[in-house]
């Protein structure tokens, strides 16, 4: 084990142990109360350039299997967790947590306070922080902290969206097939989302990947969606050329006020009233399209049980949430509905025009992990795509 520190911009510092040997790395830290499913939070690209931190206990207890990845890289800078597990007991398991960091070039430390840096967060809120094995002194390494450029105005998702075009079934699914005995528990998809029956009709859907998770194109592929994956400065033009039946836009990491050139193609696509989903980082852009803003959040949403109200039907959904900026209902034109809010702070949570198909949530309705509280989104895109 070797000694590491944690430092925040605001001088604070904790100590800990590397799990996973030499290191440095350089995020935004932020915390995730999820106490299962850390290889889809770890592979999850809307954590680009953070550093997670765990809440739960103990972790890597069930190992790591390559079909519950969300995408093809470790995307956090460094994980955060209280302990290590020595062991891993899991029938499906083809590794280690320890093992998987490793082979991604991910620091990962243990035997830190996570509660302590969770109660830290929650009150001073997100911030700067660097994570190090090589330079052990703590007031050097806040300095590198202030230094590190942070989210504000940045353009980080396309540092994770696809390089070139692709279709969906195709090479990645080979990798990350729709897993029904995955993490989400053993063919709980099953009931909530039945695979179309054979001979349906196929939606053919663009799709805008912001930094997509695998599992929003395994159930929509369920579904019976063909799909064209489209890298996120992809023309307007150039999507509508496909004359697809419905747009989805991905989640993603970052400020979507950086996006400006990406809200404005999407602006063009909605405008045509082809049927549009968004999820999460889809929901700000959408929002931003629309002509609202957005802002950051002090501490963000991320886990596995964040309450959300339907205004609209007055039901309750438990959500899974990964996101640091929301979208300023206020800013929003009366043309737009906000349609779900957020129970702890009554922030947006989903939208949709009123004279237009087009809706949206902040939240993640293809868990990876989570509840399936959501799951009927996805439903709801397909009845769209089929008026």
């Amino acid at each position: 084990m070797k000694r590491a520190i944690v430092a925040l911009e605001d001088g604070r510092f904790f100590e800990g142990e590397s799990f996973t040997g030499d290191g440095e790395a350089f995020g935004e830290i932020v915390f995730n109360t999820s106490m299962t499913g850390y290889q889809e939070i770890l592979t999850d690209p809307s954590y680009h350039q953070q550093i997670v931190t765990l809440t739960y206990p103990l972790v890597g207890n069930y190992g790591v299997h390559p079909q519950d990845a969300e995408s093809g890289a470790v995307r956090p800078a460094a994980l955060l967790i209280g302990e290590c597990s020595r062991i891993h007991s899991n029938w499906r398991a083809q590794g280690s947590l320890r093992e998987f960091l490793q082979a991604h070039g991910t620091v990962g430390v243990h035997n830190v306070d996570t509660r302590a840096i969770t109660l830290h967060i929650r009150s001073r809120g997100a911030m700067r922080c660097v994570v190090s094995t090589v330079d052990l002194d703590p007031q050097r390494l806040v300095e590198k902290a202030r230094a590190w450029p942070g989210f504000i105005g940045r353009d980080i998702a396309s540092e994770v969206t696809s390089p070139a075009l692709y279709k969906w079934p195709g090479p990645y699914a080979a990798i990350a097939p729709f897993s029904p005995a995955s993490a989400e528990g053993t063919g709980s998809w099953d009931a909530v989302l039945p695979v179309e029956p054979a001979g349906g009709r196929r939606f053919r859907v663009a799709v805008l990947d912001c930094g997509l998770k695998f599992n929003q194109l395994r159930i929509l592929a369920r579904l019976g969606c063909e799909l064209t994956v489209f890298p996120i400065y992809t023309p307007a033009e150039e999507i509508l050329h496909l004359q697809p039946d419905g747009f989805f836009i991905s989640n993603g990491p970052g400020d979507p006020a950086g996006m400006g050139a990406v809200a404005g193609n999407i602006r063009k696509i909605v405008e045509t009233g082809l049927p549009t989903f968004g999820i999460c980082f889809g929901h700000q852009l959408l929002g931003l399209a629309f002509g609202g803003r957005t802002f950051k959040l002090k501490f963000g949403h991320r886990g596995a049980n964040q309450p959300v109200l339907d205004r609209r039907t007055g039901c309750v959904e438990i959500t899974s949430q990964n996101h640091g900026f929301a979208v300023d209902i206020e800013s929003l034109p009366p043309e737009i509905e906000t349609t779900h809010i957020n129970l702890n702070d009554g922030t947006s949570e989903g939208m949709q025009h009123r004279h237009k198909p087009v809706f949206s949530v902040q939240y993640h309705p293809e868990a990876a992990p989570g509840p399936h509280d959501a799951a009927p989104h996805f439903r709801r895109f397909i009845s769209l795509m089929s008026n």
